[in-house]
C-alpha cells in the first residue's frame, strides 16, 4: 500500500535530500514537506518536487501543535520522518534557547499530535514515527575506542547534543508509555548537495571559490565519521521499511577523517579541477592562483569541542543489509561537482 509521509525539516539539508530520494524510490507515495523556513531552510531545495501531484509543502513550525495536528489529519499521514532540528553546534553555544525550543519542545509537539491522531478515541492505526538523531548524543571517543553502538551511554557535551539526547528520550518514552510505533536512527556527519554553507565542507568549498580563508579549529586533529547524505537516506529507508519498532539503528559511513586531512583533500580536488578546466578560472576569478591549501587558517578551538566521533554500524548492516555506497573520496567528488554546478543555489546564502 502507498504511504503518506510527513517529512519535517524537509527544506533543510538532509530533509530535502530525503524528500528527493523517497520520491524517486517510491513514486506512488504521498510526501508532505513541513518546514518553518528558518535560516537553514530553503524552499529552493525542493525544486523539481513541487510540481508533482503527490507532493505538497506546509510552511509551519513543529512547535505549533494545532498546525501539526491539522496537517496529519488533512493528509492522512501514516509515517512521520522527523528531521527538523537546530543543528549547528557553534550556534548552540552562543544561543542555546532555540535548540531547546525546536529540538525538545518541537519533538514533543510532533509526538503528541501523532499520538492523538493515530491512537486517539480508541483508534490504533498502523503508523510509524521515525526520529533522526545524531552520534553527538554519545559524547566523545578516544583514539583507540570502538565506534558508538546502540547501547552506548549518552554523554552529550554541547547544548545541541543535549537537546538531541532529550528528544531521543522523548521518542523512546512515547513508545514505552503510549505504544507509539517509533524507530530512531543516530547518524554520523553528513555531507553532500544542499548542505548549508556554515558547515565545514560547504564552507571550505565556497571559500576556496571566493579566495577566502579556510578556518580550521585548533590543530585540525578532531576526527569525524563522514556519511554521504544519499547513503544516509538509504539507511533511513531501510529502517522505516524493515526496522524493529522501538529500536535504534546507528548509520555510519565507515569514513573516519580528521578535519585537516578533509580540508587538504578538498583543496587538492579543487586544484585538480581548476588545472583541468580553464573555464573555472573565468567563473571564479577570486579563487587562488596557486594551491588552495594556502588559504588554510588555524583558529581558536571551539569550546567543548569533542575530539572524535565514530559509528559502529554493525547492527543495521547485520539486520537490514545496509552498507554505504560512497567512500569519502567519491562522495566528496560528487559534492564538489554539485557545488560547481549550482552556484546560483549557494551564492545567495553567503554572508555579505
Amino acid at each position: 500500500m502507498a504511504r503518506s509521509l510527513l517529512v519535517t525539516g524537509a527544506a533543510g539539508f538532509i530533509g530535502a535530500n530525503f524528500a528527493h530520494y523517497w520520491m524517486r524510490q517510491h513514486p506512488e507515495d504521498r510526501v508532505v514537506a513541513f518546514d518553518a523556513l528558518t535560516y537553514a531552510g530553503n524552499r529552493a531545495n525542493l525544486t523539481g518536487l513541487e510540481d508533482k501531484p503527490n507532493f505538497s509543502f506546509v510552511h509551519a513550525d513543529i512547535c505549533d501543535y494545532d498546525r501539526v495536528l491539522s496537517t496529519l489529519r488533512k493528509h492522512e499521514i501514516d509515517t512521520v520522518v522527523h528531521f527538523a532540528a537546530e543543528s549547528h553546534v557553534d550556534r548552540s553555544i552562543t544561543g542555546p534557547d532555540a535548540f531547546i525550543e525546536t529540538n525538545v519542545v518541537g519533538t514533543h509537539s510532533l509526538l503528541k499530535a501523532a499520538r492523538d491522531v493515530w491512537m486517539g478515541s480508541g483508534k490504533d492505526r498502523e503508523h510509524r514515527f521515525h526520529h533522526v538523531s545524531t552520534d553527538e548524543v554519545y559524547g566523545s571517543l578516544s583514539a583507540d575506542a570502538p565506534g558508538f553502538h546502540e547501547e552506548q551511554k549518552y554523554e552529550p557535551n554541547s547544548p545541541y547534543s543535549a537537546s538531541k539526547a532529550a528528544s531521543d528520550h522523548l521518542v523512546r518514552a512515547y513508545q514505552h508509555t503510549f505504544g507509539v510505533q517509533v524507530t530512531t536512527s543516530n547518524c554520523s556527519n553528513n555531507y553532500g548537495p544542499y548542505h548549508f554553507p556554515e558547515k565545514l565542507i560547504p564552507l571550505c568549498l565556497t571559500n576556496i571559490l571566493r579566495g577566502r580563508p579556510l578556518p580550521v579549529y585548533g590543530d585540525g586533529s578532531n576526527i569525524r565519521d563522514w556519511l554521504y547524505v544519499e547513503d544516509h537516506c538509504r539507511g533511513i529507508e531501510m529502517v522505516i521499511l524493515g526496522g524493529r519498532i522501538g529500536d535504534t539503528y546507528n548509520i555510519g559511513g565507515n569514513n573516519e577523517w580528521n578535519n585537516l586531512d578533509i580540508v587538504h583533500l578538498l583543496c587538492d580536488q579543487m586544484d585538480e579541477r581548476f588545472a583541468a578546466d580553464a573555464s573555472l578560472v573565468g567563473r571564479f576569478p577570486d579563487a587562488p592562483d596557486s594551491s588552495a591549501r594556502d588559504l588554510i587558517t588555524f583558529v581558536e578551538d571551539r569550546a567543548g569541542h569533542d575530539w572524535r566521533y565514530a559509528i559502529d554500524a554493525t547492527k543495521i548492516t547485520r539486520e537490514l543489509g545496509y552498507t554505504p555506497h560512497e567512500t569519502f573520496e567519491t562522495g566528496l567528488k560528487r559534492t564538489l561537482d554539485w557545488y560547481l554546478a549550482n552556484e546560483d543555489w549557494w551564492r545567495p546564502l553567503l554572508p555579505s
